[in-house]
């Protein structure tokens, strides 16, 4: 069963024994938190546990958490993009570009009270994977989750960017074709 169904309705509605079955699957997950308020780590802690995950690593700051996911494997990163006045964004890079990074295609979920369109472009251009705004929700972390589960990106490498694609167009291209070959070639 695709995890967001659960909320799409259906046989996958909350409270439904689809929904009991889809979060008993993620018990096997190993999630990764990051975040310097204790009590805003609860609350995803708890919100979390409420889909069945049930093995955690926590970490207050950036460093902690790099030196926990060089030792300890996990298969999701949530991370408050301030921690203790560090931009969450050094680690987002680090695990991303860096040369002893176990892992740079770990699906990053940021939380952040910032909304605003060129904070998400920037969180998205260091190559996170999902962003979630404060306050957070278990349907909004739910639906997080359930994406980049059910529906992980492909990554891109560039010269300047290593990520999941930020395109997230469902279709084709719908507009007046103006390349000359009739845009049957790929860019390299």
């Amino acid at each position: 069963m695709i995890l967001g169904q659960a909320l799409r309705g259906g046989a996958g509605s909350p409270g439904s024994d689809a929904l009991m079955e889809t979060t008993a699957k993620l018990d096997r997950l190993r999630v990764m938190i990051v975040e310097d308020n204790q009590h805003m780590l609860l609350i995803v802690k708890t919100i979390l546990r409420g889909f069945g995950i049930k093995e955690f690593v926590e970490a207050r700051g950036a460093e902690e958490a790099w030196e926990k996911f060089t030792t300890d494997p996990v298969d999701i990163l949530v991370v408050d993009r301030i921690l203790g006045g560090t931009d969450a964004l050094d680690l987002v890079r680090r695990i991303r570009n860096g040369q002893d990074s176990p892992n740079a295609y770990l699906p990053i979920v940021m939380l952040s009270a910032h909304s605003e369109r060129t904070r998400v472009e920037e969180a998205r251009d260091a190559g996170i994977t999902e962003y979630c705004c404060k306050p957070v929700t278990s349907k909004d972390l739910f639906s997080k989750v359930a994406n980049v589960i059910d529906h992980p990106r492909a990554f891109i490498r560039t010269k300047q960017f290593f990520g999941p694609d930020r395109r997230r167009r469902d279709g084709g291209y719908g507009g007046e074709e103006r390349r000359e070959d009739g845009g049957s070639s790929k860019a390299a």
